[in-house]
């Protein structure tokens, strides 16, 4: 709040446009100390061996080859200048499989793998890499799947996953932000290779999503 924001516009899966938008903040804000990998998508709900290759492809451009752009452009940019934090969002299906999603969780497991090797090859530089891997968030993307898996009646899957969840609702988008600004910030000054759960206690106790009926 009373900050200010300029929007860079580009595609994630595009090289020159990441590196466009990393130099264009530098430009405008003198360094980056901070960056966040966000991008992504939840491509289709199907079995493996129905999945579109299209969709297959897209998912991975995005979620994968997205984040390792981000890494590549912005890591120049905080070696020279000393230091700086990277985030990526992963997932809990990072952590685990769910039917249904094979694309997305393929690449939520590659995200955390990034980051782990990232992190390792700048950690003596002063750069550190985390994820952030939510469960279910409150978001234009959780109502898609729930659309896709039951095009009749998504509430009734919303509230049937949200009800197996122990804390009994979806994660609010601002409870993930202040995940990520924990692992911005000088409070997390060791955490580096790390991946945060914020899932409503849903790996805890075991539990794994089906995406279908």
């Amino acid at each position: 709040r009373g900050g200010e924001a300029s929007f860079f516009p580009g595609d994630v899966t595009r090289s020159a446009d990441v590196k466009a938008y990393v130099h264009a903040t530098v430009s405008r804000l003198g360094s980056i100390d901070c960056f966040f990998n966000n991008a992504g998508i939840e491509g289709a709900v199907a079995p493996t061996q129905d999945y579109d290759e299209a969709v297959f492809d897209q998912v991975i451009a995005v979620n994968v080859k997205g984040v390792f752009l981000g890494l590549r452009h912005v890591l120049p940019v905080m070696l020279e200048q000393g230091g700086g934090a990277i985030v990526n969002t992963a997932s809990v299906a990072g952590l685990t499989g769910t039917p249904g999603l094979s694309a997305y969780v393929a690449s939520k497991h590659a995200v955390l793998g990034l980051t782990k090797s990232a992190a390792g090859e700048v950690a003596r530089q002063g750069v550190r890499i985390n994820a952030v891997c939510p469960g279910p968030v409150d978001t234009r993307m959780i109502h898609s799947l729930e659309a896709m898996i039951d095009p009749s009646d998504p509430e009734r899957i919303s509230q049937r996953y949200q009800a197996s969840l122990p804390i009994g609702r979806y994660a609010t988008v601002e409870e993930i932000a202040n995940t990520v600004l924990f692992l911005c910030s000088d409070l997390a000054g060791s955490v580096t290779g790390a991946h945060f759960v914020v899932d409503g206690g849903r790996t805890a106790v075991g539990g794994s999503a089906t995406a279908h009926r």
